[in-house]
This record gives C-alpha cells, sequence and structure tokens, in this order.
C-alpha cells in the first residue's frame, strides 16, 4: 500500500466553548475548555492513520513539554515521526479556539517552531510512485515547493490544501501540486473573484478553472453541508455532502483532507475518495476538538 506523508504544522491547541464569542473589550463566560493536539498538519496524518494507511509526518516542535507529548501522541498513533524535528530557539506551535454555540469558531495561531521546517527536514526521506505527499501553508512555502518537486520526481502524487490563503508560494509549488484543496473562502481569494457562501456550484467550478496550472490538475472546492466540488480542465464532479448536528467545525477540512489523502493511496478513485472524505468530516464536526476529534475507519463505514 501507498504511505501518505505531511509535511506540516505541529500545534498544542487551547480549545475552549462558550455560547457567543467576546466582542472587542467584551468578557464572556466559557463552559469548556480542553488542550489538545492540533494543527493543520497534524490534524489531516491523525485522519489519514486511523484510516489505516502508513502515515509518516515531517514537522518541527520545540524543547518543551508540549513537545514531548506531541511525540508520544504520534507514537500512540502510530504516525512514524524519525522526521519531526526539535527547534533550539522556537517553542511548540500552539493555537487560541474560541467555539461557539452555532459550531463557529475563531482561532488565533502562533506558528513559533512550524517556521523554521526546511528541506534538510527531509532527508533520507524515501518517495516511492504512488504516495500522497501532502501539505498546507501553516509551514514555509519555499519548504513546500521543494519538497513537492522532490515528490513530482520520484512519482509520487502531490495533495496541497492552500489554508490559510496566503499569497507568497512561489509559482513551482502550484505547478507541482496534483490536488489541489480549498474551501469557498480560499478559492475566491486565489482565483480573485468573489464568492458567497452559497454560490451557484457553475460559479465555483469557473473560479476552480483559473488555478488550474497544467493538465492533469484537479482542483477541489470544500462546501460544507454542500459537499465538494472537484474540477479539472475536462470535468467536474460534485459529491454531495451530509448534514449532522455540528457542535464543532475546526479542524472539519483538515479531517477532509487527511481521509481524503488515505483513501487515494489505498487505490480509491477521486469521486469514491471525496465521498468518504465528506462522511469522515461530518463525524469530526459532530465532536469538540481538533487531533482528538478525527474519526477512526470503522466509524466512517458505519456512516456510509
Amino acid at each position: 500500500m501507498a504511505q501518505v506523508t505531511v509535511i506540516g504544522s505541529i500545534n498544542y491547541d487551547i480549545l475552549s466553548t462558550m455560547q457567543r464569542a467576546p466582542k472587542a473589550g467584551e468578557t464572556v463566560n466559557g463552559e469548556t475548555v480542553q488542550l489538545m493536539p492540533g494543527g493543520k498538519g497534524l490534524n489531516q496524518a491523525v485522519a489519514a492513520v486511523q484510516q489505516g494507511v502508513p502515515v509518516r509526518f515531517v514537522g518541527k516542535v520545540g524543547h518543551d513539554m508540549f513537545g514531548d507529548r506531541i511525540l508520544a501522541f504520534f507514537a500512540e498513533k502510530g504516525i512514524e515521526a524519525s522526521h519531526v524535528g526539535r527547534s533550539a530557539d522556537e517553542a511548540t506551535g500552539s493555537a487560541l479556539i474560541l467555539v461557539d454555540a452555532t459550531a463557529e469558531n475563531r482561532i488565533v495561531v502562533i506558528p513559533a517552531a512550524n517556521k523554521q521546517i526546511d528541506p534538510a527536514d527531509a532527508d533520507g526521506l524515501a518517495l516511492t510512485p504512488g504516495d500522497l505527499l501532502v501539505s498546507q501553508f501553516e509551514v514555509p512555502r519555499t519548504t513546500i515547493a521543494a519538497l513537492f518537486a522532490k515528490g513530482r520526481e520520484a512519482g509520487a502524487r502531490t495533495l496541497l490544501n492552500a489554508a490559510p490563503a496566503l499569497d507568497d508560494a512561489p509559482d513551482s509549488l502550484w505547478t507541482d501540486t496534483d490536488i489541489l484543496v480549498v474551501n469557498e473562502t480560499e478559492l475566491g481569494h486565489f482565483a480573485g473573484v468573489e464568492l458567497s457562501g452559497d454560490a451557484a456550484v457553475a460559479d465555483v467550478a469557473a473560479a476552480a478553472r483559473r488555478l488550474l496550472r497544467r493538465p492533469g490538475q484537479t482542483v477541489i472546492a470544500t462546501l460544507g453541508v454542500r459537499g465538494a466540488l472537484a474540477v479539472t480542465a475536462e470535468m467536474e464532479t460534485l459529491v454531495p455532502g451530509r448534514k449532522v448536528a455540528a457542535v464543532d467545525t475546526t479542524g472539519a477540512g483538515d479531517c477532509f483532507v487527511g481521509s481524503l489523502s488515505a483513501r487515494l493511496a489505498a487505490g480509491d478513485d477521486l469521486t469514491t475518495a471525496m465521498h468518504y472524505a465528506n462522511v469522515a468530516a461530518s463525524i469530526a464536526c459532530t465532536r469538540i476538538g481538533t487531533g482528538t476529534a478525527m474519526p477512526y475507519a470503522e466509524e466512517v463505514r458505519t456512516a456510509l
């Protein structure tokens, strides 16, 4: 079976739930608070490994107790972490997450050690045809570009989750990306168009095609409860979403990316993998948390 390799961010999350988030200058009472492993990279790796595929991680933590906890968490989950380095002068990344009663979130990320990930952290990493190389924009974009180029040379497939919407990625990264995953906000930003949350599918598809740089690329726009739309130069496929009683949408997009990567590595075609990933993400929305909220394969198959 092919492997999933994630080049990504590692955070320790502080997540608090409340009826509503405070306005500027206001204090509100919270209901719960949790500390847990997170970061888009970590979340995606956990989502993937819990679907039963081998997962490796390239990243960086600090020489602190949170770094220790993250490495222990990777060991517990069975994520191969020999390419997770430890920064000499930066702490482990962290995030402050506020989740209100409507399941919407507000997040502040402190990158810390994540800013220091460089191509040398992947020295000795063997990639083979069929492997999935996955990343997001919470780590240096130049590092992603270098490793995606290496991955394509080895015959691996590259999957980029261009989140958050930052504009400093080298042109080569967009060209070396086989599958680009963005939500509607990110899609509108990179395509230079205005897209509302209920934009017509035809408008979403037109915006997605603006991001295609070469033959063979796919852009996937995640549309929340409406599902996900895959667009190539020749076709478009809408995979319906699954409505659930959501309590926390934090990490749902990461669950989609990780589960999608896992099923592609396992040999599924794109439409089948997207359907599976939509269901996995819907399950994650029914739980409070980030890296600890990702479902296992048995749960997803039951929901399917």
